[in-house]
């Protein structure tokens, strides 16, 4: 071999060295990236970007590299799930399926590795982030009774079965009728229960729509109310009427049975009546009545016949 070729085959090896030496793989010393919580519900997927996840509820924890210049492209990666709860999942995929089944504040840790080279030692580091479990929003509980009084203050009372704080919106319906305007009342509850006070001003049935919501859900309801009218009315108009009724026959009954009195009409008991026969002319007789005031100790005959009169 002549020193031609040496000296040409010295300069590749070591050419050669200079580009294993500067592989770009042994010269990163972190694994840049983030973690990103995904949640299904139903047919949604939401994002959780603000570490705040809901209880009971399939959730998805990816990492997302970020490697704008593909080094780590043919990199094989391993990655361990601390959840916070007790549980640790290892596995090669960037991403990591659970739930949390409790409400709480929870830890969540990654540890990633990363094999740069065939010979180069293992590559790895931590990520952490605290994450805030909350029970969703599912349902809302009237408690007592459906039916309420006319211009009574009325006490409804609601459970919410979601994590606090909670905004409550709430609007009452005369007769159900949509309210053009959408307004409604907005409340902040820091427990489960809302009570309410409302009276009603018209009998029938009435709408109250409650929209609630926390940090992780919402939901909107409506409740029926049968609204009736006050027994306590209904037995003041009875009393009315029956106190018209009793005032009426009583009127009657004192009209019908007190004493009739006499008129001009007929025969006053201080008169003294004569009975006259008169005699006419077709041999007929008829009684005349003279009515004359006696005085005292004067006498007149009761009879008097006025025509032929027969001695014996």
């Amino acid at each position: 071999m002549d020193r031609k070729n040496v000296v040409c085959i010295v300069i590749l090896l070591v050419f050669l060295g200079v580009v294993e030496t500067t592989d770009p793989l042994t010269d990163l010393e972190n694994i840049a990236g983030k973690l990103v919580f995904y949640q299904i519900d139903g047919n949604a997927t939401y994002v959780r970007d603000t570490g705040e996840l809901a209880s009971d509820v399939p959730t998805e924890t990816m990492f997302e590299l970020f490697d704008p210049q593909k080094n780590f492209s043919s990199a094989k990666f391993t990655y361990t799930w601390d959840l916070g709860n007790g549980e640790v999942i290892q596995g090669t995929e960037p991403v990591v399926r659970y739930h949390y089944s409790a409400s709480g504040n929870y830890t969540l840790r990654l540890k990633v590795g990363v094999n740069v080279a065939k010979y180069a030692p293992m590559l790895s580091d931590f990520y952490s982030m605290d994450v805030k479990v909350l029970d969703a929003i599912k349902h809302i509980e009237l408690k007592g009774p459906s039916d309420y009084e006319v211009s009574q203050n009325t006490s409804l009372a609601f459970h919410v079965d979601g994590s606090p704080p909670i905004w409550v919106c709430w609007r009452f319906l005369p007769n159900c009728e949509p309210d053009k305007s959408g307004s409604c009342t907005l409340t902040m509850l820091y427990e489960n229960t809302l009570q309410l006070n409302h009276t009603f001003t018209s009998a029938g049935v009435h709408c109250l729509d409650i929209s609630v919501r926390n940090d992780i859900s919402k939901l909107q309801t409506s409740f029926s109310l049968y609204v009736k009218r006050s027994n306590n009315i209904h037995m003041f108009f009875i009393l009315s009427c029956a106190a018209i009724l009793v005032a009426t026959f009583s009127f009657i009954a004192v009209i019908a049975c007190r004493p009739r009195h006499h008129g001009s009409s007929q025969i006053a008991s201080s008169s003294n009546a004569l009975f006259l026969k008169n005699q006419e002319s077709d041999g007929q007789s008829s009684i005349l009545f003279n009515f004359t005031n006696m005085e005292e100790g004067e006498k007149e005959p009761l009879l008097l016949q006025f025509g032929t009169q027969y001695s014996s």
